[in-house]
């Protein structure tokens, strides 16, 4: 990985700009990979389109923002319509079964990451842990330990058994994610 950028979209409120936040310190902490994090919600703030920006490099970040991501998450139709015109040709995506997408030629996942946290978990309130605990299965960014480590140090006291089930939502998910994949554009042709 010389540099990777990973973008994580949807609904202000939803605690992406947290997720956000806990992957860039659990890089520092726990990797020798620089690493750079932004954020943006719109003027509506809760409920409205909202985005967690993550670089991570081997390399000195020159430049902070990210061009063209290589993951992506939407969590909802209007995050997706906002912030998915510039992934990478064959960057992987992955968004909620709400949203409505078109077919392009990475992989890309519909998962109901928000319906299987309120049924699993009973709240939905935890749906940004199981999407950066799916994200780091996919991607080994750090351990799996570190991550409930990063995790467990910011979420509020008295939540931190709720947020260890969510780690594992997400993890179970990552390992069942191909039951999710829809078929690329060269996939349907090759039909």
């Amino acid at each position: 990985m010389a540099r990777y950028e990973i973008r994580l979209s949807g609904a202000g409120g939803q605690g992406l700009i947290l997720a956000g936040i806990i992957l860039s310190e659990a890089v520092v902490r726990f990797t020798d990979k620089e690493v750079v994090q932004t954020q943006s919600y719109g003027p509506e703030a809760r409920g409205g389109a909202s985005k967690a920006e993550v670089i991570i490099s081997d390399e000195e970040i020159d430049y902070p923002q990210v061009n063209k991501p290589d993951f992506l998450l939407a969590l909802t139709q209007e995050a997706y319509n906002k912030y998915n015109r510039d992934l990478k040709e064959y960057g992987i995506m992955v968004v909620d079964e709400r949203v409505d997408i078109a077919t392009r030629g990475g992989p890309t996942y519909v998962v109901p990451i928000q319906k299987l946290t309120q049924e699993k978990l009973g709240t939905r309130m935890v749906v940004n842990v199981v999407s950066l605990a799916l994200f780091n299965k996919l991607h080994e960014v750090v351990k799996t330990d570190e991550l409930k480590e990063a995790v467990l140090e910011r979420v509020p006291r008295g939540t931190e058994d709720l947020n260890q089930k969510a780690l594992e939502l997400g993890e179970e998910l990552a390992e069942n994610l191909n039951q999710y994949k829809i078929k690329s554009k060269e996939e349907e042709e090759e039909e």
